[in-house]
């Protein structure tokens, strides 16, 4: 299949390949979806990728995003994460379409990062990873060394203190479907999430010890250099509208007033140069 041939929405060839399971294809449209209605298209007018930009994506799992960008015209695809089985379906997928994508397992943070990846991209997406990463600035300085001088990246992230920004709702109980519990004091929110599953619990109690909110995350980006040249305030995020059919709403406008970006915002977008 050329790729002037393929149609515009990829989820159609997907579904009719029938590569992957519905589980798997539910995760990987939403982000392909995202990927095409909203990350490429914001990228592109904000001037950070252009058709021809190598792209990488860092916690990629099945890699829908890039795959918008292969149908953008984008150059060097790699998708890198720490899960095996969500690249293998990610790649049955690319390959089934037709797109040429590396998928890589490589824990960024902590294995020794490939000559070839070094100085080789355009554009890094990090979407919802910084958060999860003990030492911020340590992730931004090992990926920045796959940029291309003036290259970008792209990171979301909810910010800690935010209605959900201690990830609760991963907990699958009623406490964790409730806004800001995650606020409460130690020996509080352990008796609320002691329901939920062990991994989640294990993980939730891991951010509660990060915190990250914008001004570490600026913070970090300075010290290291890095420039930012785009910031979005998200009450809805933009994924919002491919998981629950919602509009997506911004809070810039009022970004200046004290607690909006780290209590209300669900969705903290920076844009970051190398300088």
């Amino acid at each position: 299949m050329k790729k002037s041939e393929l149609m515009e929405d990829l989820v159609e060839i997907v579904k009719k390949t029938g590569t992957v399971s519905e589980n798997t294809l539910y995760y990987w449209g939403y982000q392909y979806t995202l990927g095409k209605d909203y990350i490429v298209p914001h990228l592109s007018k904000v001037g950070v990728f252009k058709e021809g930009y190598n792209v990488a994506e860092i916690g990629s799992a099945e890699a829908g995003v890039l795959m918008a960008f292969a149908q953008k015209g984008a150059g060097d695809l790699l998708a890198t994460d720490i899960v095996p089985q969500r690249l293998h379906d990610g790649e049955q997928i690319a390959k089934a379409s037709d797109l040429k994508i590396q998928f890589v397992k490589n824990d960024i943070i902590n294995e020794q990062i490939p000559k070839e990846w070094r100085g080789n991209f355009d554009l890094l997406i990090l979407r919802d990873v910084i958060e999860h990463i003990d030492n911020s600035k340590k992730c931004l300085k090992n990926i920045s060394k796959l940029l291309k001088n003036n290259g970008a990246i792209y990171l979301t992230f909810p910010p800690y203190y935010s209605p959900y920004g201690g990830h609760q709702h991963t907990l699958q109980n009623f406490w964790g479907k409730l806004p800001y519990i995650h606020l409460l004091p130690d020996f509080i929110f352990k008796r609320l999430i002691s329901s939920g599953r062990a991994p989640d619990k294990n993980e939730v109690m891991r951010l509660r010890d990060i915190r990250l909110n914008h001004r570490k995350l600026v913070k970090a980006a300075r010290e290291l250099g890095l420039e930012v040249i785009h910031k979005d305030f998200f009450f809805l995020r933009p994924v919002f509208k491919m998981k629950f059919g919602l509009p997506t709403v911004k809070l810039n406008a009022i970004s200046f007033l004290p607690c909006i970006k780290d209590f209300l915002s669900l969705e903290a977008a920076y844009i970051l140069r190398k300088n």
